[in-house]
């Protein structure tokens, strides 16, 4: 498992292979299927694997700072294996022993708001949807940089031409408004700032409904 995981951190899961596992491994690639029949069924262990790598810590009483802990937990997983986000899904969701750790976490904290169960679904998929989602362009930066040998912010500086064109052309003002200002394209930033958006929204909602009721 170390090998499959070390492989898809340095190289992405489109290079991996059982051959290829079996090589790092200096082992016949007949060998491996006596172990895993696939890798449609390599992957999962994989993630679930990863997922276990750090202990969900004891859940907190207050809802919010559970529901902090669980996001966070999950985006330094991902952080350290930015493949494993891309191979999650939220509308097939892999029965795997640590995934439903991480979602039990998250919806007993949800539970405890007295939110029916649709709405702690939806609550607890938008949540995963926002971790999951900004996760997926850890990977795309990994490979940017990969092909074009430029940080993100090296590549900007880059088309600084390209953007004064679009702003002179008066085409698009709120572009030409914000491209006026600094902004760093930080990735932790962008998820902490969502994730507190998206739990002031369901604050908000609990609220609503508290006062509905």
């Amino acid at each position: 498992m170390r090998a499959a995981v070390a492989l898809a951190d340095a190289e992405g899961l489109a290079m991996l292979s059982m051959r290829r596992v079996a090589a790092d491994l200096d082992v016949a690639t007949m060998t491996l299927y006596r172990y895993v029949a696939s890798k449609e069924e390599l992957v999962p262990a994989m993630v679930d694997a990863v997922l276990g790598e750090r202990s969900l810590p004891v859940r907190p009483r207050q809802w919010r700072t559970a529901l902090e802990r669980v996001a966070r937990l999950t985006w330094t997983v991902f952080r350290r294996h930015p493949w494993a986000a891309e191979a999650l899904s939220m509308t097939r969701p892999q029965l795997l022993p640590n995934l439903l750790a991480y979602a039990d976490f998250s919806l007993a904290a949800l539970r405890e708001l007295g939110l029916g169960p649709s709405d702690t679904m939806h609550v607890h998929l938008t949540l995963f949807g926002h971790v999951r989602g900004t996760a997926l362009n850890i990977q795309s930066e990994v490979r940017a940089q990969q092909d074009t040998g430029m940080t993100s912010d090296e590549w900007i500086g880059t088309q600084r031409r390209a953007i004064a064109a679009v702003v002179a052309s008066g085409r698009y003002p709120g572009f030409a408004e914000v491209s006026r200002h600094p902004f760093d394209y930080d990735l932790d930033a962008v998820f902490e700032y969502g994730l507190q958006r998206l739990l002031d929204g369901v604050a908000a909602h609990i609220g609503h409904l508290v006062r509905v009721r």
